[in-house]
Parts: C-alpha cells; sequence; structure tokens
C-alpha cells in the first residue's frame, strides 16, 4: 500500500491508502475519490516528504507521534467499520444482485454489505447504483 497526501480544489489536506499510483489514477479518472470533509473530487496529489530516519531522538518523538495518530486513525475506521456492519445486511457473495435489486426498487430498501469483484463494481457503478467500500482496516490489526 502506498500512503499519498492529497488535496481537493478548496485546499483540504488529507490521506489516501492506494494499491499503486495506477490506482489512484484509476480511482480519481472514475471520480472515486472524495475530500473527506467538502466531497470534492478536484482531488490531486500533494507534496510529501519522504520519512527518512537520521537516529535523532527528534525522529523516535516524530514516530511515536505518528504512531499515536495511526493508531486513532485505525481505531476510528475499525469504529465505523462496526457501526455499519451491525445496522445491515451481510449478503457474502450476493452482493450485486441485491445492490441492484435496491436499486430498482424490486425489494426494501436497506442497508447491506458483501463481497463484489472488480468487475461487478464496474457495473454497478456504470448503472448508477451507489455503493462505496467498507473502510478498510490495516492488515496489522486484523
Amino acid at each position: 500500500m502506498i500512503r499519498f497526501s492529497l488535496i481537493c480544489g478548496q485546499n483540504h489536506d488529507f490521506d489516501g491508502w492506494f494499491s499503486s499510483s495506477e490506482d489512484f489514477d484509476k480511482q480519481k479518472e472514475r471520480g472515486l475519490i472524495a475530500c473527506p470533509l467538502c466531497d470534492s473530487v478536484k482531488v490531486s496529489k500533494s507534496l510529501m516528504a519522504p520519512s527518512v530516519s537520521t537516529g535523532r531522538s527528534k525522529d523516535a518523538m516524530a514516530v511515536a507521534t505518528v504512531d499515536a495518530h495511526r493508531r486513532e486513525l485505525v481505531q476510528k475506521m475499525i469504529e465505523l467499520r462496526n457501526e455499519i456492519t451491525s445496522n445491515a445486511e451481510d449478503v457474502g457473495k450476493r452482493f450485486p444482485e441485491e445492490a441492484r435489486k435496491i436499486h430498482y426498487g424490486e425489494t426494501e430498501e436497506r442497508g447491506i454489505y458483501g463481497e463484489a469483484n472488480r468487475e461487478e463494481v464496474e457495473s454497478l457503478l456504470d448503472e448508477g447504483v451507489e455503493i462505496a467500500p467498507l473502510p478498510p482496516v490495516p492488515d496489522d490489526v486484523n
């Protein structure tokens, strides 16, 4: 995973995690990246300083601060994910089918989550079905 510092058209700074630079480009092109503060999809990468360790105690303090901030963010992601999954139905691999049924009014509107591959996600988005991925939880805390 690669972390990019991002900035929206309203100059809000935020971070995003992507599997590659190409993944960021594809998601941006599809309008899937939005500012968490204003929902603007006019998002671009901002300058990032590389993370370099010099061995000074100031660096250790910075790492501790980053680690504490990361733990807080991961905890919030876990809480958000738990809130979503506790108030929605897990439809597993039937997710694309159930999402379409809800979208087209063939079944009652309700919160659902489940599994879909890239092609299924793209097809749902092309049809105008409103979907979003669950907040990811980093592997080291699973």
